[in-house]
């Protein structure tokens, strides 16, 4: 991979071993990385600009990481946003992603996920109107706006279509889990709700998938589901 020309990572992180951890990977991957432990001090490095993305925890000593993204976001901050959070706290990620976080990590995790979605979000750049319209070929899903297009016409699309397909989206491409789809978007891992994520999700396909070669959506067999990348691949 190669690292950004310009800015730094900023990490912040309450626990020593963690922050250690994660920036002498980092640092070894070829990025400038600053470290800090508070949300004070993490605060005051953003100010100071030249940040190209964000790893962030939930909980801090002095405060709140998504209390700290919010006011990022609404002080027009659109650096990428990294959040890391409980593994079952599935209300902090749901609260991290609604205060702009644009990705979320659950503890503990794995150094290779962790480079690999840094990667994606630095890929994808700083956030903007436009990072909130997802275009596959043919089919276009304004989720600012909750309108979708496949083929240049209109297609309708459900309140819980629109969640389950966006949370997919903001994946940035890696596979979101089935039960963290089924809390986040219905409160619950019940079989319920899990046959109720099946439907949508076969109408979803029904509406977006115009041909078998325009697959959107392909299932992680024992996992998740993930956006395709390029609309290839199989959905089963």
């Amino acid at each position: 991979m190669t690292p950004p020309e310009e800015g730094r990572v900023l990490v912040v992180e309450d626990d020593p071993e963690t922050r250690e951890v994660v920036t002498r990977a980092l640092r070894e991957d070829g990025y400038e990385v600053e470290a800090q432990a508070r949300a004070s001090s993490g605060t005051r490095s953003m100010q100071k600009g030249g940040v190209s993305a964000v790893i962030l925890d939930v909980w801090l000593p002095d405060g709140s990481g998504i209390d700290m993204c919010r006011a990022w976001r609404s002080r027009g901050l659109e650096v990428p946003i990294l959040m890391l959070t409980a593994r079952t706290d599935v209300g902090s990620r749901v609260a991290g992603l609604e205060a702009g976080a644009d990705d979320y990590l659950g503890k503990p995790f794995a150094l290779a996920e962790l480079r690999a979605r840094l990667r994606a979000l630095l890929r994808r750049g700083p956030r903007s109107s436009g990072d909130r319209v997802l275009r596959r070929g043919d089919v276009v899903v304004d989720f600012a706006r909750r309108q979708a297009f496949a083929g240049g016409a209109e297609v309708p699309l459900t309140r819980r279509e629109i969640e389950v397909l966006e949370r997919l989206f903001r994946g940035g491409g890696h596979a979101v889990a089935r039960d963290d789809l089924l809390d986040e978007i219905w409160g619950e891992a019940s079989d319920a709700a899990a046959a109720s994520l099946e439907v949508i999700l076969a109408r979803l396909r029904r509406k977006l998938e115009r041909d078998r070669k325009g697959v959107l959506i392909r299932t992680v067999r024992g996992f998740g589901y993930a956006l395709a990348a390029d609309g290839g691949g199989e959905p089963e």
